[in-house]
């Protein structure tokens, strides 16, 4: 029995892949590096931004913190107008007459994530954020926090993400995943171990 839904931000609640790839395309180009949608597929979606550029620029520190700061600053200029994955309020409405509580579960900052949330107008009961607990996805850190702050056992929640790396963390802490097609294909989504995939939250409907 489902008593908790517990939802990835970035490419579940809202598409903003297409945001973050245009950030990281404007402040990777000085430094030669071309981001084109393979290329953040697999080198950038669903991971921490300090691995990223340590693992793109082989940069740390200082140097790096000011480069992430300053992707993250043009994407909250771009992220204006955000529209909510279809069928979003309607699984929320749901999940709200049924009693069940709901988290966000997220690798994004906390400043991102707020931003986000507002854009959304989103008040969701408990948000999880990867840079509080200390270990992001695909680490089932965050989820396991979840998890013990509402109450619930991994059985009894429901995961939802749009990533190979978010997938591997909800179900590293037990949880049955579903995923979203928003950025990656559906092949990778299920080698990741997805119970299944969604167009939208519409096609989650029926899981409550």
């Amino acid at each position: 029995m489902v008593r908790a839904l517990l939802l990835d931000l970035d490419g579940t609640l809202v598409d903003t892949d297409p945001l973050h790839l245009l950030a990281w395309r404007e402040v990777l180009r000085s430094f030669g590096l071309e981001v084109d949608p393979e290329f953040y597929r697999k080198r950038i979606s669903g991971r921490l931004n300090p691995e990223i550029v340590r693992d793109l620029l082989g940069m740390e520190g200082e140097e790096a913190g000011r480069l992430i700061e300053a992707k993250e600053a043009h994407f909250r200029e771009l992220a204006q107008g955000l529209k909510p994955t279809p069928g979003l309020g309607e699984l929320l409405d749901l999940a709200q007459k049924k009693g069940l509580p709901w988290a966000v579960v997220t690798n994004a900052p906390k400043e991102n994530a707020h931003h986000v949330l507002k854009a959304l107008g989103l008040n969701p009961p408990l948000l999880v954020l990867a840079e509080e607990v200390g270990r992001g996805k695909p680490d089932p850190l965050p989820y396991r926090v979840a998890l013990e702050r509402l109450g619930v056992g991994p059985e009894e929640a429901l995961a939802f993400e749009d990533s190979p790396s978010g997938v591997e963390s909800a179900l590293g802490a037990g949880i049955p995943t579903y995923a979203l097609l928003t950025g990656h294909p559906r092949e990778a989504l299920l080698a990741a171990g997805a119970q299944g995939v969604l167009r939208d939250f519409w096609e989650a409907l029926a899981l409550l």
